[in-house]
């Protein structure tokens, strides 16, 4: 089998994808496959999470946006969320420090206010930790969707035209853009997913526009740093023609 370091020597490290965005599938069924409850999964995939972060801080990537739970998710059991949300607020106060060693700067992409006084603090502080970061750039998508999030753009603005403080013909892309969660940012020029599904899931919806697709059966769990560079190497073997 190949090895990570024989990987590294494949990737040519001038062109990199900047933004990189994972949708985290398949935790419920790597748990349930090896006779666990789903939480288990979830737990399992916390340790994928901290390798890849550790990667894109080691290769220098700009962006790195994770789907973690979305505004779809609240119909799952109240045990599963419950355990999501401790295992958040978890990762958050024990990472953090290492976080801002490597000088990464934690975004979240979403609406918290649903979320509990414990979770929003838990947000809070590693935002604030964070903030004067200025390494990789680690959006967390939490009660996200991206069809929400196009609306809530569209409301700020036109709050704005019948405000007087924005003219219609002063709308573009770039403008439009600059009020999503991601503003500032370059577009995911990757789109991991694992598990075996091939859909977007509601996720950055109007980022992904020219964005490359990676797909792989490997569940979330046992998604590795090999895995990882396996889809930057695909990812550098591909033309992108932006329409043209």
């Amino acid at each position: 089998m190949v090895t990570g370091e024989e990987l590294l020597t494949q990737l040519n490290k001038s062109c990199l994808p900047r933004h990189v965005a994972i949708i985290m599938d398949g935790n419920g069924r790597w748990a349930l496959a090896r006779g666990l409850k789903r939480i288990f999964g979830h737990q399992a995939g916390m340790e994928s999470l901290r390798e890849v972060v550790k990667l894109c801080v080691e290769l220098g990537i700009q962006a790195l946006t994770v789907y973690a739970f979305s505004t779809e998710n609240w119909k799952r059991s109240r045990l599963e969320i419950n355990f999501l949300m401790g295992l958040l607020i978890k990762y958050l106060y024990q990472e953090i420090d290492e976080l801002c060693t490597n000088n990464v700067k934690i975004k979240i992409l979403g609406d918290i206010e649903k979320f509990t006084p414990e979770v929003q603090a838990a947000i809070a502080m590693a935002i604030e930790r964070s903030q004067s970061n200025n390494g990789l750039n680690f959006n967390i998508a939490l009660n996200y969707g991206g069809r929400f999030e196009i609306m809530e753009a569209t409301r700020v603005i036109a709050r704005k035209v019948a405000a007087g403080k924005l003219d219609v013909e002063e709308i573009n892309e770039a403008l439009f853009a600059g009020h999503l969660y991601t503003a500032g940012q370059p577009d995911p020029d990757l789109l991991i997913r694992p598990a075996g599904d091939y859909r977007v899931s509601n996720f950055l919806l109007w980022q992904i526009a020219y964005t490359e697709f990676w797909f792989t059966e490997i569940k979330w769990p046992d998604f590795s740093r090999i895995h990882f560079l396996q889809a930057l190497i695909d990812f550098q073997n591909r033309e992108r023609r932006f329409g043209g």
